[in-house]
């Protein structure tokens, strides 16, 4: 069973007309919204000190400037591949449910969603292998999920996809911002933002209704309560899949696994966790997929 509308779908359509409104308006080429350069500054920062995974701990001290740069670069080019791999996972799944029975409503506005995913995975993509020579391997933890009908697969899906979006938005609202970053990371993190600000609307309009209706349906409250759960290690796993030992490596720092419990163990890292996703946690405790205080 797939979502139905609210009362006669009033609220929802409005919202989706204006989303798609805005994508029409907003529509950029991206063969052509970007002037790569042949390369960007090795002694420049590519990612803000203050998103890196070292920031507030005393490694952000004790690493010397050009080793601190390096983590910058690779900690980029990694925050970009986790987006490769993400849309990937979006895409799969919203291309699995438009046009299909109980998604009719929202199939138009994904085709904008379609496309402009599709977009963005290609501009981090090149970036990726134009600066970085890789895109890192999807090393973000699988977890198991729990038995469902499905109701609750459309709900983890959306839940998923918004989870994993506004996580982003935190970095590319940040990026955009940074004066320190060369112009093409600005640039590049700008038009996401962009992009993605019409999705999240959308996503938790989605999301919302979704969740509401797993009740309405009868869905009992032990699976509803295991899917919040779920959704609740899905945003720890997805906020620790920022410390990834290879970028250590690659940045010359020895001992990556090691380095890797250090950070995640540490309070101001863990800080730093709730900044990045309180917006996240606070919509999913508001509408009762989390409970207060995870």
């Amino acid at each position: 069973m797939s979502p139905t509308l609210p009362a006669d779908g009033t609220e929802f359509r409005a919202l989706l007309d204006r989303l798609s409104d805005k994508a029409t308006a907003d529509y950029y080429n991206p063969y052509t919204a970007f002037d790569w350069p042949p390369e960007l500054p090795a002694g420049e920062f590519w990612m803000s000190p203050e998103l890196l995974t070292v920031h507030g701990t005393e490694l952000m001290d004790e690493l010397p400037p050009d080793r601190l740069r390096a983590l910058s670069r690779w900690e980029s080019v990694h925050f970009y591949s986790l987006n490769v791999h993400g849309i990937r996972e979006l895409l799969i799944e919203v291309m699995r449910r438009v046009h299909t029975p109980g998604f009719e409503v929202p199939s138009e506005f994904f085709h904008h969603f379609i496309g402009e995913e599709n977009d963005h995975m290609w501009f981090f993509a090149t970036f990726c292998l134009k600066y970085g020579g890789k895109i890192y391997p999807d090393k973000t933890l699988r977890l198991p999920e729990p038995a469902r009908d499905p109701r609750v697969e459309n709900f983890l899906v959306f839940a998923r996809i918004l989870v994993f979006e506004q996580i982003v938005d935190h970095y590319n609202v940040h990026l955009a911002a940074d004066d320190r970053l060369h112009p093409t990371i600005r640039h590049l993190n700008r038009l996401h933002h962009q992009d993605e600000s019409r999705h999240i609307a959308f996503g938790r309009r989605l999301v919302r209704l979704l969740w509401e209706q797993l009740a309405e349906a009868g869905v009992d409250e032990a699976t509803r309560r295991a899917a919040g759960d779920y959704i609740g290690r899905y945003v720890t796993a997805s906020v620790e899949s920022f410390y990834q030992p290879g970028v250590y490596r690659d940045a010359g720092i020895p001992d990556g696994f090691a380095l890797r419990r250090r950070l995640l163990g540490h309070p101001a890292r863990q800080a730093a966790h709730a900044r990045v996703l309180h917006k996240t946690t606070d919509f999913l405790t508001r509408i009762g997929v989390l409970d207060d205080g995870r």
